[in-house]
């Protein structure tokens, strides 16, 4: 495939805001890392225009995509950790084209300064395993036990991508890998759930214990981010929360992340004077 991708990679390698052309080939059959693709051409451009732009190829007997990624999207995915395959296209595909040394540069960066983001990282994912949580647990309550499982195995991802971030590493497709040698507690965790005989009310029962422990180890850090964003001024209205720039990426998980950190108080709630004397506008802040 790489012989039916060169003329392609060299026309583009020729444009003036072509940063880089890595080419990524599958390693086997079922190798999950190219999106059953059997190789991956993944251009980095500085034209921000189209932050994504993408094309399918084939020769008859195999397939293969290209992305034409901006630098600022590529950037926003490794910030937020929103497309995770591009991590191992960075790490492990082979680089064709490199403008001044741009891609080597970035895996140099990814190596160096993995704590880069770190803590608004460790804040998306806190939200986002917060929500699940809860709602697993809401469920679990109601007795929809297949539903509840449903929601708890999606925020043990978040936790486990959550433990790989802690310790300076970006989480990978493969991250329970990366999980069982830095956390295996957490790998157990996710093990017992998935691979006991013990009936599911009881598994998750004991789950949700765990992540009672889990997750309060672990709010102090992940709140650290929006808390210094809230430093910034003495009280928040939610609407001007939801606008800040930074916050916009807690996304549907914000409101929810607010009211646990209001629970465990690390936000306060302040009542402010509305039009009507009988109701007050609720805000919040941080000391």
């Amino acid at each position: 495939m790489e012989q039916v991708l060169r003329p392609i990679y060299q026309e583009r390698a020729s444009f003036p805001d072509t940063l880089g052309v890595i080419l990524v080939e599958k390693r086997r059959k079922d190798d999950p890392i190219t999106d059953t693709f059997d190789a991956i051409l993944l251009i980095i451009t500085t034209d921000d225009e189209v932050p994504i732009f993408t094309k399918h190829y084939t020769d008859g007997e195999e397939k293969a995509v290209m992305h034409i990624i901006s630098e600022k999207q590529l950037h926003k995915w490794l910030l937020l950790g929103s497309k995770r395959k591009v991590v191992d296209w960075l790490f492990y595909g082979k680089v064709y084209f490199d403008r001044n040394e741009f891609v080597e540069q970035l895996r140099s960066e990814m190596w160096e300064y993995p704590f880069y983001g770190r803590n608004m990282k460790m804040g998306l994912e806190l939200s986002k395993l917060v929500r699940g949580y809860i709602e697993g647990k809401t469920f679990f309550e109601q007795g929809s036990h297949m539903d509840a499982y449903h929601h708890v195995v999606e925020s043990l991802h978040h936790l486990a991508r959550l433990a790989v971030i802690e310790n300076g590493l970006f989480p990978e497709v493969t991250v329970w890998s990366q999980v069982k040698k830095i956390d295996p507690s957490i790998y157990k965790l996710y093990e017992e759930l998935i691979t006991s005989q013990e009936p599911l009310e009881k598994r998750l029962e004991l789950l949700f214990l765990a992540s009672d422990f889990f997750i309060h180890n672990r709010t102090a850090d992940g709140a650290r981010h929006i808390m210094d964003v809230m430093m910034e001024k003495q009280q928040w209205t939610i609407q001007e929360l939801y606008e800040q720039e930074e916050l916009k990426m807690y996304s549907i998980n914000l409101e929810v992340f607010i009211e646990f950190l209001v629970e465990k108080g690390f936000i306060q709630v302040v009542k402010s004077d509305s039009k009507n004397e009988w109701i007050y506008h609720r805000d919040y802040r941080v000391e």
